[in-house]
């Protein structure tokens, strides 16, 4: 065999192999972003899908907020205005996530056993515009 056939043949062993580890990371890193229904339907479908890492995003539903501030505890529940998901997270949140009407959240996390999102971040949407309270000025 040519020294040229060689360097080729060993080239292309090297990118197949490179290749597939990215692939084999990819899929044991990679992270599902659903909807709360598409969650529910794919637990209900497939059980071993509890427990794994996926990111949910949906509407925090109005009023659901409950903080206990002394251990960091949030506990809420998104809503896609299908299925609504109760979600549990230990830790700070973005200042954008308020009270407020319509905040929308992208959660990661694995949904237990017990139906509780347990939330590991969460991101809050930040508002496309800001805008002062009426009868107040800057």
């Amino acid at each position: 065999m040519k020294a040229g056939h060689k360097f080729l043949l060993g080239a292309v062993a090297i990118v197949a192999a490179v290749g597939f580890m990215i692939a084999q990371g990819v899929k044991e890193t990679g992270v599902y972003f659903l909807t709360p229904t598409e969650l529910a339907e794919r637990t209900a479908a497939d059980s071993s899908f509890l427990n794994a890492g996926v990111k949910v995003g949906a509407k925090v539903v109005p009023g659901s907020i409950r903080r206990d501030e002394t251990s960091r505890q949030i506990d809420f529940l998104i809503s896609d205005g299908v299925h609504q998901l109760p979600v549990s997270y230990h830790g700070l949140v973005p200042d954008t996530f308020t009270d407020q009407q319509e905040i929308e959240v992208i959660v990661e996390g694995r949904l237990g056993r017990d139906g509780v999102f347990q939330a590991t971040d969460v991101l809050a949407k930040c508002g496309s515009r800001y805008e002062a309270v009426p009868g107040q000025q800057a």
